[in-house]
């Protein structure tokens, strides 16, 4: 199906531009990316949201727990949806079936009661698995013509542009519908984008069929019912170890059981990826090895990136100054982009002075009669004499990264053009190195910015996480656009689709430690030491990196004829 002639260049893409299957997945993708991110944005927010505010009541340790696992699992399951595609299904129909499996799990959660959301979860998660390994995979296999080779990288970028473009807009709907309507309709919301986004994948895919290529399985290919018995089902049986480990041990290993059950679930799936390399040829495996060194270094990397669910949503909502100046006040107004808190009684979670949320015997949170708790660390000379503050809402902040990801992707595209012409552009696997460290400098700002104030008195400005969003981003167009792109590169044929599973498995692991790291949020009274383990991480992982870099660049040498 990869054809090289003129008659193929001319019938599916101009010669000097792009495949216009491109243009069918960018817009596929931003609204998938619409629903993912505004679903997300507001998770955390919506499960300790007090009851009678329509929220569930959680507490941070609970909620985080359960942000984590949800994150964790919506990028492991990928693992599976590229093996059935790349055995079975086929990519189209893999990214149909997980479309439509999104919308109902997106629908579902604006339904009331414990079981619907749950249900939902399910939904999405499997949904996931089938629509995000193989929508990427797609794409690649489309720039594999040899005519369009040399613009992958690029064809990358455009594709994670519009990731960025739904991720953007998404929070403003979300903050509308939250606000004026509820939670629900904010849920539903992120369902009505995956669904337009399924109607234009599907009336766009004729422009697309040649990606869609089932490979032939090779005889040093495991069997699909080997894998489901040498993987799936020690997974299970390792989940539940980990979930029961407690009970025996008296302890669990990390914080909570859904923590040890995914932990130790893990261990079967990373066994089974490290035998691909160790039973492939030996000209794939250079390719599986400079890959899993990539995969290794850039874990440290989305546990920094999954901060936007977790830590980063939590010190927007409740250590950030969220007061607007009076004139953008006027203008955010009617976007629906404001909450209002008020100082009168009002039932409330109960918290301590260090924002933890009292719970009962049986673990359920404590609810009082008291003022909105954004005041208990906001100086009563800044108090409002109405009564009432209009505040912007958080997960507009989740709005800032693909802000900057839409500003600065053009400048640093240019400046790598720039370099490359001069000869001086850096290697892929140094981009990398210094992504990782541009990451850890963003959580660097958050050091200072808890150093600069006694946080559980006082709130921080919101330039603090703004500024650490923008330098966030830097490191994340140097590392998030080239993983989709190695692993296009480095990963054999007939594997690509289960290596893009492997690489959603790096993004599930780092979600869970983010997850992890959050459920002991309240644990660290100085806030700054949270983050701090952030930078002594990403420190060490650009390391590493740095002193792979110069095998992994001659691999991805040998393998693209590029560095």
């Amino acid at each position: 199906m990869e054809g090289n002639s003129s008659a193929k260049t001319t019938s599916t893409g101009r010669k000097n531009g792009h495949h216009p299957g491109l243009y069918v997945l960018f817009f596929t993708e931003m609204w998938e990316r619409f629903g993912y991110y505004l679903m997300v944005g507001i998770f955390l927010l919506y499960l300790i949201d007090p009851v009678s505010h329509g929220g569930k009541g959680f507490d941070t340790r609970r909620a985080a727990d359960l942000v984590g696992s949800y994150i964790a699992l919506v990028y492991l399951t990928p693992f599976i949806g590229g093996l059935l595609a790349d055995r079975y299904l086929g990519y189209r129909r893999a990214v149909i079936l997980g479309g439509i499996l999104l919308a109902c799990g997106y629908y579902g959660l604006a339904l009331p009661g414990n079981t619907a959301m749950y249900v939902s979860l399910l939904l999405i998660i499997l949904g996931n698995g089938f629509f995000k390994p193989n929508i990427s995979t797609i794409l690649g296999n489309l720039y594999n013509r040899e005519d369009l080779r040399s613009k992958k990288d690029v064809a990358y970028n455009i594709f994670y542009m519009g990731i960025n473009l739904g991720a953007f807009v998404c929070n403003f709907v979300a903050a509308y519908m939250r606000n004026h309507f509820g939670w629900g309709y904010a849920f539903a919301a992120a369902g009505v984008g995956m669904t337009i986004g399924l109607i234009w994948f599907i009336s766009g895919m004729r422009y697309i069929k040649e990606g869609d290529v089932k490979k032939p399985v090779q005889k040093e290919d495991m069997p699909l019912s080997k894998i489901f018995g040498y993987v799936f089902l020690p997974a299970i049986i390792a989940a539940a170890i980990g979930y029961f480990f407690s009970s025996f041990a008296g302890h669990t290993v990390f914080g909570t059981r859904s923590n040890d059950a995914f932990m130790f679930a893990c261990v079967p799936i990373i066994i089974f990826y490290a035998s691909l390399y160790f039973r492939a040829n030996r000209e794939d495996k250079r390719g599986l090895g400079a890959l899993f060194a990539f995969f290794l270094v850039s874990t440290v990397f989305w546990v920094i990136y999954n901060q936007n669910s977790t830590g980063l949503t939590i010190w927007a909502d409740q250590y950030t100054n969220r007061q607007m100046p009076p004139a953008l006040e006027k203008i955010a107004k009617p976007f629906g982009m404001l909450q209002t808190v008020r100082t009168d009684s009002q039932m409330v979670v109960k918290i301590d002075r260090y924002f933890r949320a009292q719970t009962n015997a049986q673990g359920t949170t404590v609810m009082v009669k008291g003022i909105d708790p954004y005041f208990q660390n906001l100086p009563k000379s800044q108090w409002p004499a109405s009564g009432q503050l209009h505040l912007l809402s958080t997960e507009i902040f989740q709005s800032v990264n693909p802000f900057f990801i839409i500003v600065f992707t053009p400048l640093l595209v240019g400046l790598f053009s720039w370099l490359r012409r001069k000869g001086k552009e850096p290697t892929t696997p140094i981009k990398v190195t210094l992504g990782i460290w541009v990451a850890g400098l963003s959580s660097l700002l958050m050091v200072i910015a808890i150093s600069t104030r006694d946080i559980y008195v006082d709130k921080a400005s919101m330039l603090w996480v703004i500024a650490t969003y923008a330098v966030f981003t830097i490191g994340e167009l140097l590392v998030s656009p080239i993983g989709l792109s190695m692993v296009s590169k480095l990963s054999p044929t007939r594997l690509t689709a289960l290596m893009m599973g492997g690489w959603f498995l790096v993004n599930s692991i780092a979600g869970k430690l983010a997850g992890l790291m959050a459920t002991f949020w309240d644990s660290f009274i100085d806030k700054k030491y949270y983050f701090l383990i952030l930078v002594i991480a990403a420190g060490i992982a650009g390391f590493i990196m740095l002193l792979l870099s110069r095998w992994v660049a001659r691999v991805v040498y040998e393998k693209t004829g590029a560095y």
